[in-house]
């Protein structure tokens, strides 16, 4: 059976859980996420424990954002551990994310538009000109146009990007949350059937999976909602 388009957010207290949500829910879905807490807590042995024997794609989502010399250094540092994805941010600007992407050829970057934590005060107050999905659409085009070749966006952007950028950019949606699930501290939210619905090709889902008692049945019963939206659809 094919692994759900899910990237399961492995934000644990220590590597030997996260290690082991990844072992339980491998078998249900594509991807698994390392951040940057864990990542800077355990380093690139983190990478190695979840992946395991699995050969599970690892997302590595460190939200690169410093001059285009630096990125391009940091991105060669753990281009060696051969993650699927890393995450940079778009507002970085074009010359930063082509240096990620020259530095890294064979992993995918993905560009961070807007935050899903991030309400329209929010925005405002940095200085984003909003709202949300207009933001989402400019640092979209930006970042594709510098070669991103995926972007992180909001489930409530993503049919908006998916319209600016068109079918081959691979469009990675946080704030995914199943239907009565908390929505804890993420603005922008959607069930994982209205992301897909709405054109995301990978879904970032956390503590519904992680934060349950069996993460492997959580996943699996995920999994199986979404193929069957799928053959309904």
């Amino acid at each position: 059976m094919t692994p759900a388009p899910i990237a399961v957010a492995l934000d644990a207290p220590d590597l030997e859980t996260a290690a082991r949500w990844a072992h339980l829910v491998t078998p249900h879905v594509s991807t698994v996420k390392v951040g940057l807490e864990l990542y800077l807590r355990y380093g690139p042995d983190v990478i190695a424990s979840v992946r395991g024997a699995s050969g599970v794609q690892v997302f590595l989502d460190l939200k690169l954002h410093d001059i285009p010399n630096t990125v391009a250094g940091a991105t060669r540092a753990v281009a060696r551990l051969k993650p699927a994805i890393l995450t940079v941010h778009a507002a970085g600007g074009p010359a930063m994310i082509r240096a990620a992407v020259e530095a890294a050829p064979q992993t995918k970057i993905a560009a961070v538009t807007v935050l899903t934590s991030l309400t329209p005060g929010d925005l405002e107050a940095v200085g984003l000109r909003g709202p949300a999905t207009d933001a989402a659409r400019r640092l979209a085009v930006l970042a594709v146009e510098a070669g991103a070749q995926a972007l992180v966006c909001s489930p409530h952007e993503v049919a908006a990007v998916r319209a600016e950028v068109g079918p081959d950019v691979t469009l990675i949606t946080p704030g995914v949350r199943p239907a009565g699930a908390a929505v804890q501290d993420q603005a922008r939210v959607a069930t994982p059937e209205q992301a897909l619905a709405n054109g995301a090709d990978l879904l970032v889902i956390g503590r519904p999976i992680t934060g349950a008692a069996d993460p492997g049945a959580a996943a699996a019963a995920i999994a199986s909602a979404l193929r069957r939206h799928a053959s309904i659809g």
